[in-house]
C-alpha cells in the first residue's frame, strides 16, 4: 500500500495544539490513528514531536505574559511527562507500544552517542515499538533560545538519517512552501516539487516563525536540505488535512515534495568513506557469504582475526580471510580488544566473556556497506 518502508513523522507545536495554548487531544488522536494504520501495515515509523513546552505552560497555568518568569526548560520538564502520557494512551488504544527517546544535537555529534542512538532506534523498530523522539529541552539550551536548531525540524532530519528513513514528513499548520507568504500575498502559489534546494528556495522560506512553535519555514527548509542530502525524500504539508499521513505514505502529491539529491546508499558510502579506517576484521567463508549475499550483520562467530587497534564506534575494513579481499566496511560496536576476546564465539556468549555487551553484532547491517 505504501511507497515507503521507513518513515519519520515530525509533528510541530502549532499542529499539536491546533493553535491553542494546550495539547489538542482530538488532533493528536487523528494523527496517532493514521500512524497506527501505517504501523499495522508493517511500516517502520518514528515520531519526532514538539509540544512539551506548550504542555508544561498549560499545566502550570503560565500565560504568555508570564512566560519570562518561568524558564522554558522548567516548562519542558513539567510538560514532557504529560506529552508522553498522551501519546502512550492514544497509541495504547491501538495496542501499539511506544518508547520515549530524548536527544540533543550533542548526542548526534558525538561518535559513540550517535552509534548508541542509532542502535537503540534500530532495535526498537525491529521490536515493532514506535520511538517518540523529542529534543531534550531541559538541557538543550540552543533549541529553546531559537539560535539554530529550530522546533525539532533539524532534529527530525538527523533522525531520518539516523534510522535510514525513506521519507521525512514535516507536518505543520501550513500547506507547504509558497512563492510568497500566503498570509500577506493572495497571489502566492504553492510550490509542489523542489528538485534541488538552492539560494532562491531558501530565500522564499524567510526566517520568521509563527504561533507557539520555535520553528518557521526557514528551519523546515534547512531540515529538508539536510535530509535530501542523506538520500531521504521530504514533504512539508498541512497536518490538519484529512488522512494526510496515510496519503503521503502512499506517495500522493500533497504539500511540497523535496527530491533526494543522493541515494541512501550513496550517502552512507560517502559518509563512511570520509571517515578514517582504524582497523581490519578478517572473516571466514560463511560470514563472507552472508555479508555479500544476505545483507546481514557481522557477528563475532564469523571473525577469524583482527588487524590494528581501534575503539568502539570506529570505521573498520572487513576482509575475506581466504582471499584477502576487502568485501565491506562499517562502524564497529566493539573495540579491537573486545573483539580479540569474543571472535569466533556465539553472540549469546558476549556478556559472559566481556562482562558487558553492546549488542549481538560486531558490525550491525545498518552501519555496514558491502562492496
Amino acid at each position: 500500500m505504501s511507497s515507503y518502508q521507513r518513515i519519520v513523522v515530525k509533528l510541530g507545536t502549532n499542529l499539536l495544539t491546533a493553535g491553542s495554548d494546550r495539547l489538542n487531544l482530538e488532533t493528536m488522536a487523528s494523527l496517532v490513528g493514521q500512524i497506527a494504520r501505517l504501523h499495522k501495515e508493517g511500516l517502520g515509523v518514528v515520531v519526532v514531536t514538539s509540544g512539551a513546552i506548550a504542555a508544561g505552560r498549560h499545566r502550570l497555568g503560565v500565560t504568555k505574559e508570564q512566560g519570562e518568569l518561568v524558564s522554558k526548560q522548567v516548562l519542558a520538564a513539567v510538560g514532557q511527562s504529560r506529552l508522553m502520557d498522551a501519546y502512550d494512551k492514544l497509541f495504547g488504544w491501538h495496542e501499539i507500544k511506544i518508547a520515549q527517546t530524548l536527544l540533543t544535537r550533542a548526542d548526534l555529534s558525538d561518535r559513540l552517542r550517535y552509534l548508541n542512538a542509532r542502535n537503540t532506534l534500530a532495535a526498537l523498530l525491529e521490536l515493532r515499538v514506535i520511538p517518540i523522539v523529542n529534543e531534550n529541552d531541559v538541557v538543550a539550551v540552543e533549541e529553546i533560545q531559537e539560535i539554530v536548531f529550530g522546533d525539532n525540524d533539524n532534529l527530525s532530519a538527523m533522525v531520518a538519517n539516523l534510522v535510514d528513513a525513506d521519507l521525512l514528513m514535516l507536518l505543520t499548520d501550513t500547506a507547504g512552501l509558497y512563492t510568497a507568504d500566503p498570509r500577506l500575498d493572495p497571489k502566492a502559489k504553492l510550490i509542489e516539487r523542489v528538485d534541488k534546494i538552492n539560494a532562491s528556495i531558501e530565500a522564499l522560506a524567510g526566517g520568521s516563525s509563527s504561533g507557539r512553535g520555535t520553528g518557521g519555514m526557514a528551519t523546515k527548509i534547512q531540515a529538508a536540505k539536510l535530509a535530501t542530502a542523506s538520500g531521504v525524500a521530504v514533504v512539508i504539508a498541512n497536518g490538519r488535512e484529512a488522512d494526510i499521513i496515510v496519503r503521503l505514505a502512499k506517495g500522493e502529491a500533497v504539500g511540497t515534495f523535496f527530491k533526494p539529491v543522493a541515494s541512501k546508499l550513496e550517502s552512507r558510502k560517502r559518509w563512511l568513506l570520509s571517515q578514517l579506517s582504524k582497523g581490519k576484521l578478517y572473516v571466514d567463508d560463511g560470514a563472507a557469504a552472508v555479508l555479500r549475499k544476505q545483507n546481514k550483520s557481522l557477528l563475532p562467530a564469523g571473525i577469524t582475526k583482527i588487524g590494528g587497534d581501534f575503539e568502539r564506534g570506529d570505521v573498520v575494513n572487513i576482509f575475506d580471510t581466504a582471499t584477502n579481499e576487502k568485501i565491506a566496511y562499517g562502524i564497529t560496536n566493539y573495540s579491537s580488544g573486545d573483539i580479540a576476546v569474543i571472535k569466533g564465539a556465539h553472540s549469546d556468549k558476549i556478556a559472559e566473556l566481556l562482562g558487558y555487551e553492546y549488542g549481538a553484532e560486531v558490525v550491525h547491517r545498518d552501519n555496514l556497506v558491502v562492496l
